[in-house]
């Protein structure tokens, strides 16, 4: 139903930024939302920002007023840029994005593979 293509992640040092991206491709239904979730090592995975299809955002509290979620409906693109990273951004970061039939159907989560990020002097 929905494929999803990250890029971007890597070693940055604490106080660097990076742009991580997420391209979506599906043959039906409708994306009602994508986001960015992160997984460290020994913690369960947790949201850090999500965009509906009406471009409406939100953040986790600890990363408010140092990233950003951006997407494109028409491109089915989604990007985070992180500005300010510390240590404990250290994660594995899966694009998400809640798809359905139609949209009186219930959604459904695909993921993507995951991009590792890694904040470190």
């Amino acid at each position: 139903q929905v494929q999803l293509v990250e890029s971007g992640g890597g070693l940055v040092q604490p106080g660097g930024s990076l742009r991580l991206s997420c391209s979506a491709s599906r043959s039906s239904g409708i994306i009602s939302a994508m986001g960015w979730y992160r997984q460290a090592p020994g913690k369960q995975r947790e949201l850090v920002a999500l965009i509906t299809n009406r471009y409406m955002p939100s953040y986790t509290d600890s990363v408010k007023g140092r990233f950003t979620i951006s997407s494109d409906n028409a491109k089915g693109t989604v990007d985070l840029q992180m500005h300010s990273l510390k240590p404990e951004d250290t994660a594995v970061y899966f694009c998400n994005a809640q798809w359905k039939q139609s949209l009186s159907a219930r959604a459904f989560n695909f993921w993507g593979q995951g991009t590792q990020v890694t904040v470190s002097s």
